[in-house]
């Protein structure tokens, strides 16, 4: 089954594109303003350096669209939205700072963010204590909304914790079904430890082993190792048809380029931390077939986000929006739509027009540039739609867009 969205639906007016001049923003500002009245700030915390920057950045200039599209439409009325994205270089210990500088703002109301689910474990306390609502459009572990204990007893953590990206509990199975499509019975599974891709090769082995794959191997590495040389030797003997990968590109890629140079020519597939081009810069020409999956179905396709597409690339920026570009501008207005509810007639920032906001985020029902958008009682996504990506001439190419039949 293909995309589930209706070719030909458009924007709302409220969130139509308005044109837009310069590139980029900081946390001083530089994201448009109404010339008057009081100031709201949203905050963001991404990889804005090192080797998740690729991802990062292309959130980061998603909210900057949208922040000044609001602005110069004058969105809320007497208000003006700043922009203060922060750098958490994908490393929790840093988002916890990074939550404590932006929490403490006065006039904060809202975070777009985080790109990594171990960084926002270490954020979502920050935000809860101070009603801040936090909107992920790259979480993927199902405990940041469900718990702990999310595969017997769903309970959600904090109220003010919400994301537009589905989760592994889906996205691993989702995996795990269309590799058996291929004829593949026999996988073995290598994950780095860390938050997101640890449960995501935990939900894959669940499904692959209920109906009937095989799991040749279960091999661990650190984040930032460059040498698999021992994984790989203790995967060949195996007789694994494909290896499943949890965890980014910056260890994914080299991982993928030594596997076929020791003679081990099989597919790595991995989730949505790899689906981005430098991974296949970093994995080489041999990586032509190597899969992937990722959120919701491809931004270029769909009708919902052609104005998006068509405005980023007015503005300027000099990188691309990458996976979550569209998710983050998703993100960024479903905040933006919720100030244009509270804010009118306020004169100030406090606990309860925090609350207020966090009460109207989770009522939002609109169709967004990713499609349909709004949040279950968990304050996860309802939209489900995930897609497969393979390597094919250089280029990550979709081959299948559904969503997950459990």
């Amino acid at each position: 089954m293909r995309h589930r969205f209706v070719a030909g639906i458009a924007i709302p007016a409220a969130l139509s594109v308005i044109a837009v001049a310069g590139c980029g923003s900081n946390s001083s500002g530089g994201s448009g303003s109404s010339g008057s009245g009081h100031t709201v700030v949203i905050g963001m915390s991404a990889p804005l350096t090192g080797s998740l920057s690729a991802l990062g950045l292309g959130m980061k200039n998603s909210v900057d669209l949208a922040v000044k599209q609001a602005n110069a439409a004058k969105k809320i009325s007497g208000w003006t939205i700043k922009f203060d994205p922060q750098d958490d270089q994908a490393d929790a210990n840093v988002g916890g700072q990074v939550a404590a500088r932006l929490a403490s703002e006065a006039n904060l109301v809202g975070i777009v963010g985080t790109l990594n689910s171990s960084v926002a474990q270490q954020e979502q306390k920050a935000y809860n204590d101070q009603n801040i609502v936090m909107i992920s459009p790259a979480n993927t572990n199902p405990s940041l909304t469900q718990g702990p204990n999310f595969a017997t007893s769903k309970t959600r953590p904090y109220k003010s914790y919400f994301r537009v990206a589905t989760t592994d509990a889906i996205q691993g199975p989702f995996a795990a079904q269309y590799l058996k499509s291929l004829g593949i019975t026999k996988v073995a599974t290598v994950n780095d430890q860390k938050t997101y891709g640890a449960g995501l090769v935990q939900q894959f082995d669940i499904q692959w082993v209920k109906q009937g794959g095989k799991i040749t191997s279960e091999q661990k590495i650190n984040p930032g190792d460059k040498d698999f040389s021992g994984v790989i030797s203790k995967i060949k003997p195996t007789g694994a048809q494909a290896v499943y990968y949890g965890g980014e590109y910056p260890e994914a890629g080299p991982l993928s380029k030594q596997m076929k140079a020791a003679g081990l020519n099989v597919p790595l597939m991995g989730g949505d931390g790899i689906y981005d081009p430098t991974y296949i810069k970093l994995a080489g020409a041999k990586s032509n077939g190597d899969l992937a999956t990722s959120v919701g179905a491809p931004t270029d396709s769909l009708a919902t986000a052609k104005d998006f597409v068509s405005a980023y690339k007015a503005a300027g920026y000099s990188e691309p929006f990458s996976a979550y570009g569209a998710y983050s501008y998703d993100a960024a207005n479903v905040i933006i739509n919720a100030l244009a509810k509270v804010l009118p007639g306020k004169k100030s920032i406090d606990a309860s027009v925090r609350q207020a906001v966090v009460n109207a985020v989770q009522g939002t029902d609109f169709t967004g540039v990713t499609g349909h958008v709004s949040f279950d009682q968990y304050g996860d996504t309802t939209n489900k739609v995930l897609t497969v990506y393979k390597v094919q001439g250089g280029a990550w190419v979709p081959v299948k867009t559904d969503t997950f039949a459990g």
